[in-house]
């Protein structure tokens, strides 16, 4: 019986897998590649068995590897068609772990000549690639020069792919092949796939002579050809522009050389990734894109109209096109083009409701589609674009088919109910209800998690209904299973509660928490109860309180008991009220970490008394955040290559101080600097991140001195750089270079490196100023190809980088949290200055004017981030801690927007000191 008939028995699954998946068998059975004569069924069934298991995941170790992969070789010598491509299979995955795999080259390259089977050149070409050394590319370059021009479709793709897989190994071998690529594009499709046996099976029947050739019109070479085309040039912008104009064919699209479908729609993905790097060429672009919204392919005319939907800034006007494509689809039988339509004017209607709203009764019409996704989505567009009248209509209609759609869905639809929320304020009971409905329904986290955000955004910006959610949520956490959500809403309760006409009815609520819960909630149910004490006038519920919280002192979990002690003896001693609970703020630990850190290894510092003022405060919220991640002193921000690993999450500001700090301890010629007052929050790139050599750099501000750290990478792989120093030069005065730590050598291998440039500051109470003209200096030698060693002579040169500014704001200024109000009339005596600022009609809108106050102040934003739509007012707070001794500084900026006129600011500013007030300004006015 042929293996083939193996599959017609029916075995159950478990059978099936345990005969695939045992690896022990395998390796036993491998000795059939030893057979004589050799049976191509037996070979075939057991080759497909090894590519089964490395598909799935299971790993060879080195021996069995190369065990399987030198016996699958022997089979080169059998003449059956179908088993030969079954062991390029096999020696194309096992040549990953095998050891001297390389033997076997000239096996593959026999098959790779222009006179061998047309059958056998691809899978022989694909294989070839994991074979060879990086080093012998070079050496093969004829053979996929050839075959990528070759009139067979099959060859042809499968040399363009191996080239990919070369790519990073051997740069400058495939970019010799741009003339190839560029032909391959432009052939028109040969009509064929090549010679390949329709009779025999990959599985079982043995070697046929007779062929027959497989029609075909789908030009899969130009798809193939234009991605290794854009690989070769993605360093070049120009370049990838001038292509994207070439094939594009002009403002109709007609005259494109690429006739499939998947090639240009990947170029059109280049032409959205080119506009998003330089919007200068937009217009050009859009022409284009407009132009492929008439093409004949419905994938062509949706990736076109997608990603015109998707561009930053893009007007009403422009849309016009792109919508009345996607409303076209929304009435096609094709579901997959309904659901496309319908997520991408989803996404659209957040910015452009107005332009979608054209396409509302077509949406409605898919509001009872069998495909419950096209449902959800034209749903969730009508909630955005929709009018208050209809909103009732449409939550009727939602609560319909909520049972019968996934989380997923169910995500989307309760995060447009959310937005709908403060877009009608008038209909919070109709939808309080939809979410408190939902909110019972069964679910996994985020689901929920997504229904009670939206119920916390009512209680913060829709006064009347809070009562109402307060009790919804209070029902909810008794009976929920999600220990985060619990701590969450408890936490809400303590805040929102006390506030409420009835705050006693809570109590219940929240003390069941710590009879019936884990020790997490229950700890946040002892804070939450003593919030309400703490808060209320009431003596009775205060002595009731205090009752419960003495109950929690024989908690068999310490964090509760410690929580519930601390809480009585506040009650006991009013004082300790403000600092412990009402305070809203707590120490940065990671820049406490680094302050004492420094304090503890300077010896002049010592000798005085640690200054806590200087230390950053962070709301309770940030601290929550910070206590999670490990503590690191860890050295950061020099590049490093990419990795393709999960990368761990990126370190808080506070961390990044304490980093450097310990960094440039380690640098011998500050040790005399004394502590580091400031650190730039994330390095600053110099240059374009696709130049030769790339520049960022980090300002550290001491008492006396600062100190510029400029990180190096040299990508040129036959080039080392010696001596590689930074010039800087600058007219303001107020600072004295020092002396210039240079970076010895820097290749493409050891990069990247650091150099140090250091100024002292002529007056240390000044905030100095200034504006550097920096150049990158470098005595450059070649590598020798036969040593890898740098020739002996070199040549100097230098290389032009982008200005380094010290600001008054961003680089003495630290991000501090503080409750703004009180402190706000705390220094109403002190100094300040209250000056208006015009920002003119670049500022396109006060977000975008929020935006860059915060970026260039470098202050922490307490309020106003969320900045309405439709509002024309606005005022955020900001606060922060002057460096060296500067204080508290506090910042309002009160905003209005008119068109054509831009942004109109009043900023007014508190300090503890006069000349913080000024810094301020001249950052803003400067």
């Amino acid at each position: 019986m042929s293996f083939a008939m193996a599959f017609s028995k029916k075995e159950d699954e478990s059978g099936l897998s345990s005969y695939y998946n045992n690896k022990t068998t395998i390796i036993q059975e491998a000795r059939v590649f030893n057979e004589s004569p050799i049976s191509p069924r037996k070979c075939r069934a057991l080759l497909t068995r090894i590519v089964y298991l490395l598909h799935v995941g299971e790993t060879f170790s080195t021996q069995e590897s190369t065990t399987l992969f030198f016996g699958t070789t022997k089979l080169f010598q059998h003449k059956d068609s179908a088993l030969r491509q079954a062991v390029y299979l096999a020696i194309k995955e096992l040549a990953t772990t095998a050891e001297d795999v390389i033997m076997v080259t000239a096996s593959i390259m026999k098959d790779m000549q222009p006179n061998s089977e047309v059958i056998y050149r691809p899978n022989a070409i694909r294989a070839l690639c994991r074979i060879i050394d990086p080093s012998m590319a070079q050496g093969v370059e004829r053979f996929f020069k050839a075959a990528i021009v070759d009139k067979n479709p099959a060859i042809a793709s499968a040399a363009l792919v191996s080239a990919y897989h070369l790519f990073p190994h051997a740069k400058d071998v495939v970019k010799r092949w741009v003339n190839e690529a560029q032909e391959a594009v432009n052939a028109k499709s040969q009509g064929y796939f090549g010679s390949v046996s329709t009779s025999s099976s990959f599985f079982g029947g043995g070697n046929q002579s007779s062929a027959q050739t497989i029609p075909s019109s789908s030009n899969i070479t130009q798809y193939h050809a234009l991605g290794l085309l854009y690989l070769i040039r993605q360093q070049d912008r120009m370049a990838v522009t001038k292509m994207i104009q070439q094939l594009g064919g002009g403002k109709s699209g007609a005259g494109t050389t690429l006739k499939n479908a998947m090639a240009l729609c990947m170029l059109i993905r280049y032409a959205a990734k080119v506009m998003e790097e330089d919007p200068n060429v937009q217009r050009q672009m859009v022409e284009l894109l407009e132009g492929w919204l008439r093409h004949k392919s419905d994938m062509v005319n949706f990736e076109a109209a997608r990603v015109i939907c998707e561009m930053k800034n893009v007007t009403p006007a422009q849309l016009t096109k792109s919508i009345a494509v996607l409303q076209l689809f929304l009435s096609s039988p094709k579901p997959v083009l309904k659901f496309a339509a319908t997520r991408t004017l989803a996404s659209l209607a957040l910015s452009h409701p107005t332009s979608v709203a054209a396409c509302n009764v077509d949406l409605e019409n898919l509001i009872t589609d069998s495909n419950r996704s096209v449902a959800t989505y034209a749903i969730t567009t009508l909630l955005k674009t929709g009018n208050e009248a209809s909103v009732d209509r449409l939550i009727k209609q939602i609560t319909g088919f909520m049972s019968e759609i996934s989380d997923e869905f169910k995500v989307i639809i309760v995060d447009a109910i959310r937005s709908l929320c403060l877009k009608f304020p008038a209909k919070h009971a109709a939808m309080l209800t939809f979410l408190s409905g939902v909110l019972r329904d069964e679910g996994g986290y985020d689901f929920k998690r997504a229904v009670v955000e939206a119920i916390f955004d009512m209680i913060k910006f829709i006064g009347e209904c809070k009562e109402q959610a307060l009790s919804h949520l209070c029902e909810f956490i008794e009976d929920c299973e999600f220990t985060k959500l619990s701590v969450r809403i408890l936490h809400l309760l303590g805040i929102e509660g006390p506030k409420s006409s009835q705050p006693a009815k809570y109590i219940r609520f929240i003390y069941n928490r710590v009879v019936l819960e884990n020790a997490p909630v229950r700890a946040a149910a002892v804070a939450s109860m003593a919030k309400f004490g703490v808060n209320s006038t009431d003596a009775k519920l205060n002595n009731s309180i205090a009752v419960l919280l003495n109950r929690c002192l024989d908690d068999v979990d310490d964090e509760v008991r410690d929580r519930a002690a601390l809480y009585l003896k506040v009650f006991k001693t009013q004082t300790l009220v403000e600092p412990y609970i009402k305070e809203d703020s707590v120490l940065s630990l990671a820049a406490l970490e680094s302050k004492l850190v420094s304090y503890v290894k300077d010896a002049t510092a010592s000798a005085q008394p640690f200054d806590v003022s200087a230390i950053p405060k962070i709301s309770r919220a940030q601290a929550a955040l910070e206590s999670a991640r490990p503590s690191t002193l860890d050295t950061i921000g020099v590049p490093a290559a990419k990795s393709t690993s999960s990368a761990p999450p990126p370190p808080t500001a506070a961390e990044t101080q304490s980093a450097y700090a310990e960094q440039l301890a380690g640098v011998a010629p500050f040790a005399n600097y004394g502590p580091i007052l400031n650190s730039s929050a994330k390095p600053l790139p110099l240059t374009e991140s696709e130049t030769e050599y790339q520049v960022t750099c980090v300002k550290h501000i001491f008492k006396e001195h600062i100190v510029f750290q400029f990180n190096v990478s040299n990508t040129l792989p036959d080039t080392v750089l010696e001596q590689v120093t930074m010039a800087m030069q600058t007219e303001d005065a107020g600072l004295t270079q020092d002396f210039v730590l240079p970076i010895a050598s820097l290749s493409a291998v050891s990069s990247p490196g650091i150099a140090y440039v250091s100024f002292t500051r002529d007056e240390p109470e000044d905030y100095a100023t200034a504006t550097f003209q920096c150049t990158l200096q470098f005595v450059s030698k070649e590598l020798d190809p036969s040593t890898g060693e740098p020739e002996a002579e070199g040549y100097e040169d230098e290389y032009q980088i982008e200005e380094v500014e010290l600001s008054a704001g961003g680089d003495y200024i630290v991000p501090s949290y503080t409750a703004f109000g009180a402190e706000w009339d705390r220094l109403k005596a002190g100094p300040s200055v209250t000056e208006t600022f015009g920002l003119g009609a670049s500022v396109e809108s006060l977000k975008a004017a929020c935006d860059s106050i915060i970026e260039v102040l470098n202050m922490e934003p307490l309020g106003g981030t969320e900045v309405p739509t439709s509002s024309s007012v606005h005022t955020l707070q900001l606060s922060g801690l002057v460096t060296g001794g500067g204080g508290k500084v506090l910042v309002r900026c009160r905003m209005t927007f008119s068109q054509g006129v831009g942004v109109t600011l009043e900023l007014g500013v508190r300090a503890e000191k006069q000349d913080v007030c000024q810094l301020v300004v001249s950052a803003v006015g400067g």
